[in-house]
């Protein structure tokens, strides 16, 4: 199999195995700790979910990045001991909080929780560290054994505490909040060489910030429906019935946040060559594919998404046509925003995506106040109209980056020899 086919199968097979792993190690805990018991725990696996938007996701890609731009690691090198210790005092101020807020939080008054709240902040930055210098290396089989191996350490901790009869549900989130702790089997990921071929007078806080707060409101927008629809009126039923049907379509999204991987470095090194052309067949590809994409989900939705939602989640679970035909289209959309996004962070403007984010929970907020439908197809079309208009304002942000000549100004196509052992 060619190099970047096999890359390209390994991360998906990857992305597909972790999320199995992490259904898996949800099931566990909550059968054997019980709804109430297992409450702790659900609380910090969704303060996870946000992490991994705000840390993981934005220093992976900052590091496969700045490589490809800079053609060497010696950015990364220089900036990441300023870039701990932001992350280190962010697990500090968060765990804090959490310790103000522990029993509207956990429903206990312990610091079991809290804390293990700042340790997730501290191993979602980790692994993103660890994801990002396997990336800018091509090491992508690393990168998909990575995902593997973060969520299948918590499964195999958890069925441990399982055959121990343990049912404490800090012992549970404490399998949760070592699973970043598989990022130490590949030691190398984190040590950066001072190399550098072209120099840097970009801020590494700038970018990350931008992409933090970007990732961080997309993820809002893509998960948060069912906190929206509770807040709107919504009946339990109606709750349950919409995040059944957004975890559902979310599949293909959880799947592309690993196998985009790849696109950091390649998009970047596009941009600094200056080849302008090839990202423009690039945006129109992803038009035309966003665009199939999104008839080939309303009809699938409409026509199979409630029995699918049905035989997936449980008779119980009920959601009609035209909710599930707005959720999978909200979902569609989704996964084209993420690729846009890329393309975005490869022109080192982090701060656009933020700022696309921003007018598109605008959007999404309008639709709320303004629409009189019922409760759930309401959430449904404001989740639908914040997707939209983030499509509209990415692609907007990319084709300005383009024109203004993204991360720099083109440079010859010679100078990118250096970089290309660094992707």
């Amino acid at each position: 199999m060619p190099g970047r086919a096999r890359d390209t199968f390994a991360l998906g097979a990857g992305s597909l195995l972790t999320g199995l792993l992490a259904y898996v190690f949800f099931a566990l805990s909550t059968r054997i700790l019980g709804a109430a018991e297992a409450a702790p725990v659900s609380v910090l696996w969704t303060y996870w979910s946000f992490a991994a938007a705000a840390l993981t996701f934005p220093l992976q890609h900052w590091i496969a990045q700045s490589v490809a731009a800079r053609g060497g690691e010696g950015a990364v090198q220089r900036a990441l001991p300023r870039v701990a210790l932001v992350v280190a005092a962010i697990a500090v101020a968060v765990g804090a909080l959490a310790w103000l807020a522990r029993e509207a939080l956990f429903h206990r008054g312990d610091a079991w929780f809290p804390v293990l709240v700042g340790v997730v902040t501290l191993g979602s930055g980790f692994i993103g560290v660890v994801r990002g210098g396997l990336s800018a290396r091509r090491r992508f089989i690393s990168v998909a054994w990575v995902l593997v191996m973060e969520n299948a350490s918590r499964c195999v901790a958890a069925v441990v505490l399982a055959l121990a009869n343990v049912k404490a549900a800090v012992g549970y989130g404490i399998c949760l909040a070592a699973g970043s702790l598989a990022g130490v089997l590949w030691p190398s990921a984190v040590r950066f060489s001072s190399v550098q071929a072209r120099p840097s007078t970009e801020s590494p806080l700038r970018f990350l910030s931008g992409a933090a707060g970007g990732q961080l409101i997309g993820q809002a927008v893509l998960t948060g429906g069912p906190i929206v629809l509770a807040l709107s009126g919504g009946s339990a039923v109606q709750v349950t019935a919409l995040f059944a049907a957004l975890a559902l379509f979310r599949a293909p999204y959880t799947l592309a946040i690993g196998l985009v991987s790849q696109l950091t470095g390649r998009l970047t090194t596009l941009v600094v060559q200056g080849r302008r052309a090839t990202l423009r067949r690039v945006r129109l590809v992803v038009v035309a594919a966003s665009a199939a994409g999104v008839a080939a989900a309303a009809v699938i939705g409409a026509l199979v998404g409630p029995q699918l939602v049905q035989l997936v989640f449980g008779a119980g679970v009920r959601i009609g046509q035209l909710p599930a035909a707005l959720v999978a289209v909200g979902s569609a959309l989704a996964l084209s925003n993420l690729v846009v996004a890329i393309m975005i962070l490869a022109q080192d403007r982090s701060g656009a995506v933020a700022r696309a984010w921003v007018v598109a929970s605008a959007a999404g907020a309008a639709v709320l106040v303004v629409s009189t439908a019922e409760p759930l197809t309401r959430a449904c079309w404001a989740f639908v109209a914040a997707e939209v208009v983030a499509l509209a304002a990415l692609l907007t942000e990319q084709v300005r980056g383009a024109s203004a000549g993204g991360a720099g100004p083109p440079r010859p196509a010679t100078t990118s020899s250096s970089s290309e052992p660094y992707g």
